[in-house]
């Protein structure tokens, strides 16, 4: 079964009232074509965002539905906002906010339960890489991070080691990953691939076997990166 692609731009701390057009060039772009879109922005973008074209996503989640979490959003609130989707579990999050496993589950639980589709993250370090234990470690945190359903899934596999550092593994490297993802999460989970996805890689990439999409950083700020990218998915 051939899964409809799915490019994904991940905003992460970038990105002000001003550049909002640049969706709108994006979703120019992307109208017609046959792939989803979305763009995640920062909190404060999301609402403005919403109704120009492609789908408007959140970069994280609490796993709670109320209560005293300062500083912290909901995936109800992200769904009144205008959001569809909601990236768990990224590297970053799991690095610079000490997520577990555990966490990451709760909160995509929350994504699903809210209506939302959950875009959740895996990749190993470099150093897990080089000892060989790449596969092992993204199944470990596949055990520990799915949520209860698979419906409105997708998983990003992102070696932490390639994000934003312009280093991409081979395409074997990347075939013999998300092969490895699609026999946990079976046929109808979206999986897609994340770290350094540019312009002059991503048509490579995205006919790689078992990578039905990206999910895109810096490339996704401008529509002259991230346009390309999307277009990419038609590419033979």
């Amino acid at each position: 079964m051939t899964l409809r692609k799915l490019i994904a731009g991940n905003w992460k701390m970038h990105g002000s009232l001003s550049v909002l057009t640049e969706i709108d060039t994006i979703a120019a772009a992307a109208k017609g074509r046959d792939v989803d879109v979305a763009i995640c922005p920062p909190f404060t973008l999301i609402a403005r965002a919403t109704g120009r074209g492609v789908a408007i996503g959140a970069q994280d989640c609490h796993a709670a539905a109320k209560g005293a979490h300062t500083g912290c959003v909901s995936a109800a609130m992200l769904v009144e906002a205008g959001a569809a989707y909601c990236i768990v579990g990224h590297s970053e999050r799991r690095a610079d906010n000490f997520e577990t496993d555990a966490d990451v589950k709760a909160k995509a639980d929350a994504v699903i339960g809210a209506g939302m589709t959950a875009i959740l993250c895996v990749g190993e370090t470099v150093e897990q890489r080089r000892a060989g234990q790449a596969v092992e470690v993204v199944e470990a945190q596949l055990a520990g991070s799915l949520p209860a359903s698979r419906d409105n899934l997708a998983i990003a596999y992102e070696p932490v080691w390639a994000i934003g550092t312009g280093l991409v593994p081979s395409n074997a490297d990347v075939a013999e990953m998300h092969a490895a993802i699609r026999a946990v999460v079976g046929p109808d989970v979206r999986i897609l691939y994340g770290g350094s996805v540019k312009p002059s890689n991503a048509a490579e990439l995205l006919h790689v076997a078992n990578v039905d999409g990206a999910l895109v950083g810096g490339a996704s700020l401008t529509a002259a990166d991230f346009v390309p990218i999307i277009e990419a998915v038609s590419v033979r």
